[in-house]
């Protein structure tokens, strides 16, 4: 069981098991949220969160519904339409636990991060997508 908070500590989440996944976000939607190039992020699914303590303000910007602390701010997590899971911000996750394997949504980046992770172009496989890769 992994204990998560807000930054004011108004709002925390427990996150049961293993991620579906560790990644970097770039998509347009995370960077205009985030005021970000990307997002580092830990996908769980619902079931695997749950909300212990405060009640997070929910939003949409586009068609992702969000969580915020109603008190700090603090971006708690998103959820995608239709996959069934929670997208939660892995700066709030403790030190050393993420670790992310790809980066996604990489046609909206801001400028090419190379490093030796994938870097797909739109959503991996195992969301829905292509697989294809960026270039870099």
């Amino acid at each position: 069981m992994t204990k998560i908070q807000c930054l004011c500590g108004a709002v925390k989440l427990e996150l049961s098991g293993a991620a579906v996944a560790h990644f970097y976000c770039h998509c347009d939607d995370c960077q205009v949220v985030h005021g970000a190039a990307y997002l580092p992020a830990a996908m769980y699914q619902i079931p695997q969160t749950r909300l212990v303590a405060g009640q997070p303000a929910l939003w949409a910007l586009k068609t992702t519904t969000r969580a915020t602390c109603r008190d700090c701010g603090t971006r708690l997590f998103a959820e995608p339409k239709g996959l069934g899971v929670r997208s939660i911000s892995a700066t709030l996750l403790p030190k050393g636990m993420f670790q992310p394997t790809f980066h996604m949504q990489c046609q909206h980046a801001v400028r090419p991060i190379r490093d030796d992770l994938p870097h797909y172009k739109g959503y991996p496989a195992m969301f829905g997508g292509t697989d294809e890769q960026m270039p870099w």
